[in-house]
């Protein structure tokens, strides 16, 4: 039957459309597909079939099932960190913040001992710019051995951003945070919602409000993006949200997140930051050696002291960046 329907197809001159929608629907029936999604994309297979090629339709359809073939339905990260081994990762890559370590640590337990554990949790991190909110969350991702992909949420203002376009628009594509999902290709990504306090809205929309169900464990295992127009599982995704002021997240959003305040970082873990992070990072990308380039502890000290009055390390970093060239221009 599937030969005829070939020939016929071969006969109108439309066999390599038939062959492309042919390979769509063993890839669509390999996937596994929700019942809900795939009775959705079946439909539009169906409808592609009877379309002529080259058609806007016809490609309107084919951008659709590209996009359910890219996003992950069933792949997950395999969970094969210890407690142990997160506690050394968090450590070796962050100084101080024993308060967010801890945090990170209970939920790593709590998934070795619960493998039917749903809800996961969303964390703000909260504090001033330098101290660190960001590299933390590449760090919670590798602490728990998941994929990690970062939204940036500054200035944007329209809804559409977070929940998609509808297909009737041209050019119409998913939201941020399917984007975030294809690019991950795992279900259980950790996302980072970069900047929340800085939301904006205006006549296109709230995007605050469209982050609700994103946030929500209760609903997020049906969230639903105005391109896809069909439920897709964000239950098992963990988000971390970061803001310098509580004051810029709206209550709702507020209300939904787990607050941890970062504060700054006080003079002698300045010294060790210094010492044990920021010195070989910047040895390695000037091509420095360590017996090249010395410093005491009193110099540090009086960097931090005098040249740099900031809760993180983003100055103190540049100054020492500063004196490596100085001793860079003095080699030469």
């Amino acid at each position: 039957l599937t030969e005829q329907i070939k020939a016929i197809h071969k006969e109108y001159g439309r066999d390599d459309q038939f062959i492309e929608i042919y390979k769509l629907c063993q890839k669509v029936k390999h996937l596994q597909l929700p019942k809900e999604v795939a009775e959705k994309t079946e439909r539009e297979l169906n409808r592609l079939e009877q379309m002529p090629g080259m058609s806007d339709e016809d490609a309107i359809s084919k951008h659709y099932i590209d996009w359910i073939l890219a996003l992950p339905w069933h792949k997950k990260s395999k969970d094969t960190i210890t407690i142990q081994s997160a506690q050394k990762i968090l450590d070796k890559e962050h100084a101080g913040l024993q308060k967010i370590k801890d945090r990170i640590l209970e939920f790593v337990a709590a998934q070795k001992y619960s493998q039917d554990l749903k809800r996961t949790p969303t964390i703000c991190l909260v504090g001033p710019p330098g101290v660190g909110k960001t590299s933390l969350a590449k760090s919670i991702a590798k602490s728990l051995s998941r994929e990690f992909t970062r939204i940036s949420l500054g200035g944007v203002k329209d809804e559409a951003e977070i929940r998609g376009h509808r297909r009737t628009y041209i050019g119409a594509l998913p939201g941020k945070i399917i984007h975030a999902m294809r690019k991950t290709k795992t279900i259980n990504p950790v996302i980072l919602l970069d900047e929340i306090d800085k939301l904006a809205h205006d006549i296109t929309g709230d995007p605050a409000a469209a982050l609700l169900e994103v946030l929500d464990p209760e609903q997020n295992k049906t969230f639903v993006d105005h391109f896809l127009d069909t439920e897709y599982d964000l239950s098992k995704v963990m988000f971390i949200a970061t803001a310098n002021m509580l004051e810029g997240i709206p209550y709702p959003l507020f209300d939904r997140m787990e607050i941890i305040s970062l504060s700054g970082y006080t003079e002698d873990e300045k010294i060790d930051i210094t010492k044990n992070f920021l010195m070989p990072k910047n040895l390695g990308e000037y091509g420095l050696q360590a017996k090249q380039f010395k410093i005491s502890d009193d110099m540090i000290h009086m960097v931090i002291a005098q040249y740099t009055k900031e809760a993180g390390v983003r100055q103190l970093e540049r100054t020492i960046a500063k004196l490596m060239r100085k001793t860079i221009q003095v080699l030469l």
